[in-house]
C-alpha cells in the first residue's frame, strides 16, 4: 500500500496504535502458570473492545486471535494449553484490521530468570529493528534495510533466520512489496516509493538461520535449534525518513 491522503494514514494510525497496545497489554501479562491460550484471550479482548478484528483470523483462519510462540517455537505458534514457565523466551505477534486497514507487530519477551546472552540477544534484537527502520526513507533502496541488518548482525556475532522476510501491509495483512529480506539480498533493486507501507521485522538469533516447518501447519522451528528474537514494526517510507505506526499509547 502507498498511502495517498490523510484520511488513509489517519485509519492506519489508528489501526497501529491498537496492535501496540494489545502487544504491550499481552507483554505485561505474561508470567509463569499462564497459558498462551490465557495469553491470546487477553489480545482477543482488548482487539475486539476496540473494533478491530484478528488479522490472522480474518486472512488465513489461524487458530488463534495472536501467534505465541515458545522457545525452539520461533513464529507462527498456536494459542494453546502450553503454559508458559520461568526461563521461557516467547514470541508475541500481533495484526489486526478495522475499517479496511491493516497493522502488524511483534516483540519477544524473558520470562525471569534467564541467562545474560539470552537478555542480550533480547536487547540486540530490538537494536537490529531499529537499525533497520533508521534506513527507511521515499526513494532509498530497500536493500539497504538488509544490508544494515545484516552489517549489525554480523559486527555482533549473530545469525539472521533468512526464510521469514518483512512484507508490505495496510489493505491486506500481506501484500506488495513482498519478501523484503532483513539480510543481505544482492537481487534488490526495489526502491521505497513515498507512503509506501511496509514492516521490519528481523529474526536475530544465536545460531538460527531458517524457519522449519513443525507438525501443525503453522508453527515454525529454529534451524538449527536455537534462541532466536523477533521484533517488528510497521512503518512508512516518508520525505524525513521513518514513520512508525506500532507504538503504543
Amino acid at each position: 500500500m502507498t498511502i495517498s491522503n490523510e484520511d488513509e494514514l489517519l485509519k492506519l494510525k489508528e489501526i497501529g496504535r491498537i496492535v501496540a497496545n494489545t502487544l504491550a497489554a499481552m507483554g505485561a501479562a505474561l508470567e509463569p502458570g499462564i497459558t498462551t491460550a490465557e495469553l491470546d484471550a487477553i489480545g482477543r479482548r482488548l482487539l475486539e473492545r476496540e473494533g478491530a478484528r484478528s488479522a490472522p483470523e480474518l486472512c488465513y483462519d489461524f487458530p488463534g486471535a495472536t501467534c505465541i510462540s515458545v522457545n525452539e517455537e520461533i513464529a507462527h505458534g498456536i494459542p494453546g494449553q502450553r503454559r508458559i514457565e520461568p526461563g521461557d523466551l516467547v514470541n508475541i505477534d500481533v495484526s489486526a484490521e478495522k475499517d479496511g486497514f491493516f497493522s502488524d507487530t511483534g516483540a519477544s519477551f524473558a520470562v525471569e530468570p534467564v541467562s545474560k546472552a539470552t537478555q542480550r540477544l533480547l536487547r540486540d534484537g530490538k537494536r537490529a529493528m531499529w537499525t533497520g527502520i533508521r534506513q527507511v526513507g521515499a526513494g532509498l533502496p530497500l536493500a539497504n534495510i538488509g544490508n544494515a541488518i545484516g552489517e549489525f548482525a554480523r559486527k555482533n556475532r549473530y545469525t539472521l533466520v533468512r526464510n521469514l522476510a518483512s512484507h508490505g501491509v495496510g489493505r491486506s495483512l500481506h501484500e506488495e512489496p513482498k519478501e523484503l529480506a532483513t539480510w543481505p539480498d544482492r537481487s534488490e533493486r526495489r526502491k521505497m516509493q513515498e507512503g509506501l507501507v511496509f514492516t521490519v521485522e528481523p529474526f536475530l538469533s544465536l545460531g538460527a538461520e531458517w524457519a522449519a516447518d513443525g507438525d501443525d501447519p503453522w508453527t515454525l522451528f529454529s534451524e538449527p535449534r536455537a534462541p532466536t528474537v523477533q521484533y517488528e514494526h510497521t512503518v512508512v517510507a516518508t520525505r524525513t525518513g521513518p514513520l512508525v505506526l506500532t507504538l503504543a499509547a
